[in-house]
């Protein structure tokens, strides 16, 4: 096994980020890796070690594990996400790595989720010794396809996750073996002036230049590294995949596979992939200059996903693998559809009329699957009765789309704020209808998303958006079918009124990105197996849990629907890691009536036992909306020893107001 290092690396401003080295046991000099994260990679995330030790270990790369800024065990204070400061501390880390007496001076970055965002955003800085990166998971629209805003609205499920955990784990202390003496006076201090980035991302409701910055799709044509982007159909972040593989214009390739937010040894669905001997071929070619003819391949590998019975926790999708010569394609087509020749569950002539719920949506659950509770949609008739849902006549012969769909409608609504839900669903001959890709709009940002503007009760609008990037074939005897509401809960928060949508069928189209004809790339693709099963009960990166919640509560004398998912468990200690707990979860409700009344209520807690002493931390977030504001409340706690009384706490009162959602 690799041999590792644990370094302090200077910042130019004093400042020192902590490294782990894994150094390959073949004859130097040798590429580096990098992977930046703040998920603490002495003790939450050791287990990704596997990962780094088969890059050394197995193909000769020498890998840094860098916790960043303020987090971990580095120095500092943890000031937001992909901050300004974070890129350039990585981007001198990349430096250091070239410089050091064992590199051949070639860098690639790489990661998963928060490491594909900020592998794509260095490259936009362009460090010199950058050569390659690997982007998995990740966007290049820090608004529109993260876990903070969809179609305009804020994500509501969401927020019992990734926000709330994100506070808590902030506030934990370097790791007191590695950092050192001194450990407890720099946890104070990264208590006492933590700003929650919970209260940031709510006063950002636009896209305005704060989800810019580090946004590739401001400019595609910053990177020159050579980029590998690896993305999932059923994760929230897959729009770059074929939008910004078409617009980069460096060395490129593009994986698009069956997969959620999640290891992809271990999605749910599958099938499944050891990435690792990909990434690989990848590095070899642009960090070692092995002509192994990646270079020369079909540059698109993608999962062409067939119709599959819907399940909450479908294991695997029907499909298969194949190339592609690029985007776009020659064969590429735009198939209408017009919703006046659909049948539609709707009486009589005029327009479509629907009374907004605040609730439908529930069978959809989230847009950025991962593992359990963040699971697949499940079959779309219980919210189908509370949406207009168009049907055409079952296919005669196979339909296969590639791309966005997009929804072209001419509507009104009754009140100033109203969302717009659209998903495309395919219904088999047993009538089950199946989630294929949706699509969101908070029509206030029809014309724009950085300076919405209100709709006029009753005025007629021409509305057109794209629903997110999708491949599926639809079979023949199936049907096409696209839902229409004006709720998309509990993924998104619901519109602050109660509302009617009108839609003039007679002036509103579907469009299907259609193709035509096989592929003409030559070949299959073949990825390498999975080392290790599918676990329902697990987390994102295939660990067994000890408690798993996700039930949806329909109360009848409250008039309110809920949702509530929790999940974690105790991981015992290791030669390597400490025993350690860690918990998240809460509930998420909607007025069913009265849609601007919504709520969250989560928690995180975090128990870490080091030998020198026993840490916690827990943050508790309360988000209470009506039409108007949002009222939010952020507690968090910190100390030690095994009692719940911990030693610090502070508190967070906002008021934050309703801009136009």
């Amino acid at each position: 096994m690799a041999r590792t290092e644990l370094v302090f690396v200077r910042m130019s401003d004093g400042v020192r980020l902590n490294a782990t080295l894994y150094y390959p046991s073949s004859d130097r000099p040798w590429p580096a890796l990098i992977e930046a994260l703040p998920y603490r990679k002495d003790d939450l995330t050791a287990s990704y070690g596997d990962e780094y030790h088969r890059f050394a270990d197995e193909f000769g790369y020498m890998v840094c594990r860098l916790d960043v800024r303020g987090t971990g065990s580095s120095e500092g204070l943890p000031a937001g996400e992909y901050t300004a400061r974070e890129l350039a501390d990585i981007a001198e880390t990349i430096g250091w790595l070239a410089s050091q007496e064992w590199s051949n001076g070639n860098v690639g970055m790489y990661g998963t989720s928060w490491s594909g965002f900020n592998s794509l955003q260095v490259a936009m800085l362009r460090p010199p010794a950058l050569k390659a990166i690997c982007s998995i998971m990740a966007s290049d629209d820090r608004y529109a396809d993260d876990v903070h805003y969809f179609g305009g609205a804020l994500k509501q499920l969401d927020l019992v996750d990734y926000p709330t955990y994100m506070e808590a784990m902030n506030v934990l202390p370097p790791v007191p073996s590695v950092y050192g003496d001194g450990w407890r006076d720099v946890w104070h201090e990264r208590f006492e002036r933590y700003e929650p980035w919970t209260l940031t991302w709510l006063e950002h409701q636009t896209y305005d230049d704060f989800w810019k910055r580090g946004s590739l799709r401001e400019d595609y044509t910053s990177i020159e590294a050579a980029t590998m982007l690896v993305t999932g159909w059923v994760d929230g972040y897959t729009n770059i995949a074929l939008r910004g593989f078409a617009a980069l214009e460096c060395p490129k390739r593009l994986v698009a596979g069956p997969w959620g937010h999640s290891y992809l040894e271990t999605s749910l669905p599958g099938p499944n992939t050891d990435i690792v001997p990909e990434m690989v071929r990848w590095w070899d070619r642009w960090l070692k200059g092995v002509d192994n003819g990646v270079d020369r391949e079909p540059p698109i590998v993608l999962f062409a996903r067939r119709p599959t019975p819907p399940s909450p926790v479908l294991r695997t999708y029907r499909g298969e693998w194949r190339y592609e010569p690029g985007w776009p394609l020659d064969r590429s087509a735009t198939l209408p559809l017009e919703l006046a020749k659909a049948g539609v569950n709707r009486d009589g002539e005029g327009p479509d009329e629907l009374e907004v719920r605040g609730d439908v949506g529930w069978t959809a659950w989230i847009s950025c699957a991962g593992a359990l509770p963040w699971g697949q949609p499940q079959d779309q008739r219980p919210d189908e009765a509370f949406s207009l849902v168009y049907d055409w006549e079952p296919l005669e012969d196979e339909v296969e789309i590639l791309g966005h769909p997009r929804v072209a409608l001419r509507l009104s609504s009754s009140a100033p704020v109203a969302y717009l839900s659209a998903k495309l669903c395919d219904v088999h001959p047993d009538g089950a209808s199946q989630l294929v890709t949706r699509g969101l709009l908070n029509l206030t940002h029809r014309a724009s998303r950085e300076r919405p503007e209100p709709l006029v009760p009753g005025e007629t609008y021409d509305v057109a958006f794209e629903l997110d990037v999708t491949s599926w074939v639809f079979e023949p005897g199936h049907r096409v079918r696209l839902d229409i509401a004006g709720a998309d809960w509990p993924n998104a928060w619901a519109p602050p009124y109660a509302s009617t949508l009108s839609v003039d069928r007679t002036r509103s189209t579907l469009e299907l990105p259609t193709l035509d004809g096989p592929t003409p790339a030559a070949g299959r693709p073949t990825l390498p197996p999975p080392r290790s099963s599918q676990a329902v009960m697990s987390s994102a990166h295939g660990h067994e849990l000890d408690e798993l919640i996700w039930r949806i509560e329909h109360d009848v004398a409250e008039g309110q629907t809920r949702a509530v998912a929790k999940y974690g468990g105790p991981v015992e200690a290791t030669n390597n890691v400490p025993a350690l707990e860690q918990w998240y979860g809460g509930t998420v409700g909607v007025s069913i009536d009265d849609p601007g009344r919504a709520y969250v209520d989560a928690t995180a807690t975090y128990v870490i036992r080091f030998p020198e002493a026993t840490v916690r931390t827990r943050a508790r977030l309360n988000i209470q909306s009506d039409a108007d504001a949002y009222t939010v409340r952020l507690e968090l706690d910190a100390g030690e020893g095994e009692g719940e009384d911990l030693g610090w706490s502070r508190r967070w009162d906002r008021r934050i107001e309703r801009e136009l959602q």
